[in-house]
């Protein structure tokens, strides 16, 4: 049972009579009125369980955008019902105007709109609704939780989609939509030109190179339908908060790279295939095409996917890599060169990838560690900028070695790690090294 703000203000109007007549029995007589009035009104109330409730929800939304979860609630009863309605959803969803005071007559129906703002990907799910039924006097309430089902997959934000038209336009010319022909070392041949200093000797024609009198060499078009496969790494390296703060973590900078890449290689026409992998495989999308239907794909699976605290299991990722990748494909490794770990993880599969496809490692950089170096005031600070350029200057020395098994090495900081990576897509297309 509940009752509104009017049940103490009826309590304080019996002043009046306690103070013309100042008895005991009076006071009693008053609350006892009281007590008796709001729960006829309670008993006059229509009950929570007759109310039929439907609710109306988009199957996902992006990070920080808005959707809205729209409450029917049906009055079968022939009186009115005067109610407080409260739709919960937890704090993440960040939800405005789940609260509402409606009132519905016997037969008709009112709804109820939360507007929901997410702070988090993954699902959101409705929680309890709170009914609060009135009497015809507003004084008692009949009080219920309804559990209606709600779930709202929040997909990642994908910022890095402002990147994507000029890569798009750079992708048309290369395609020679644009009056551009590549060369390079595909497969279907495209002409006949002489030779250059710097030219593929193994791309000679000889038997042309006789009938012309001089060296010709044959230029292919680039290959498309090619396949690429995106490997997020989701253990500890993942979970390393980026620029000092407590939101952003490395796993949405990988997560941005995955999403972009997905979107400019369908484009391409390429096949793409999705391993997000610890100690485990967290989400797999094998060997989609088309734009729409590769970012969709992605998006879904990334969503539910959170970093591990533990390290990775390198042996696992370079099995799950041979099954997926049944062919030579480019291998697109978004993790950390952490040199104390790589002996140990990513150093025993890497030579093993390389041989059997192009590989590029993504590492993303901490930009929140250059102003720590700049400001450098105590003893404490002067210690951490040294353990970051010591970090540093051994990450680029591994870069270098790795580098040196014809492993491409991406390093940028979160907000230029996507369109980096991206970028050199199109450079290894450009020159036919995919």
């Amino acid at each position: 049972m509940a009752i509104s703000g009017r049940v103490p203000l009826l309590l304080l109007l019996g002043l009046i009579p306690v103070v013309l007549w100042p008895a005991p029995w009076v006071v009693l007589a008053w609350a006892g009125l009281v007590a008796a009035v709001t729960l006829v009104d309670r008993a006059l109330a229509v009950r929570p369980e007759a109310l039929e409730l439907a609710r109306e929800l988009p199957a996902s939304v992006r990070l920080t955008e808005r959707a809205q979860s729209s409450l029917t609630l049906t009055n079968p009863r022939d009186r009115a019902a005067a109610l407080v309605v409260r739709d919960a959803w937890p704090p993440s969803a960040a939800p405005t105007g789940s609260r509402r005071v409606l009132r519905v007559r016997g037969g008709e129906a009112a709804r109820l709109v939360t507007t929901l703002t997410p702070t988090r990907r993954g699902d959101l799910h409705a929680a309890a609704v709170t009914i609060r039924s009135f009497g015809p006097w507003r004084l008692g309430a009949r009080q219920r939780h309804v559990r209606l089902d709600g779930t709202l997959r929040v997909l990642p934000e994908f910022r890095s989609r402002v990147h994507l038209p000029y890569r798009l336009a750079r992708l048309r010319e290369m395609d020679g939509q644009a009056a551009v022909h590549v060369r390079g070392q595909g497969t279907e041949f495209d002409s006949l030109r002489e030779y250059q200093v710097g030219d593929d000797v193994r791309s000679i024609d000889w038997r042309a190179s006789a009938r012309a009198q001089k060296t010709m060499i044959r230029t292919w078009r680039p290959e498309r339908d090619r396949h690429i496969l995106l490997v997020l790494d989701t253990a500890r390296w993942a979970a390393g908060r980026l620029g000092g703060g407590d939101t952003q973590v490395r796993l949405d900078a990988g997560i941005e790279t995955c999403l972009l890449m997905g979107a400019l290689g369908a484009a391409s026409g390429d096949r793409l295939s999705l391993l997000a992998v610890d100690r485990e495989v967290r989400a797999r999308v094998t060997r989609v095409s088309g734009q729409g239907h590769t970012v969709a794909a992605f998006a879904q699976a990334l969503s539910l996917v959170e970093p591990v605290v533990a390290e990775a299991d390198w042996t696992l990722i370079a099995a799950q890599i041979g099954q997926v990748c049944s062919q030579r494909s480019l291998v697109i490794l978004v993790t950390g060169l952490d040199p104390a770990l790589y002996a140990e993880g990513l150093g025993l599969v890497l030579p093993t990838l390389a041989h059997d496809h192009r590989v590029v490692i993504a590492h993303v950089t901490d930009p929140g560690l250059d102003p720590r170096r700049r400001q450098i005031t105590t003893a404490t600070e002067a210690y951490d900028a040294a353990a970051a350029d010591r970090l540093d200057l051994t990450t680029a020395t591994l870069a270098d070695r790795v580098g040196r098994l014809g492993v491409e090495v991406v390093t940028e900081p979160p907000d230029k790690l996507a369109p980096a990576v991206a970028d050199l897509y199109l450079k290894l297309k450009a020159t036919g090294r995919l």
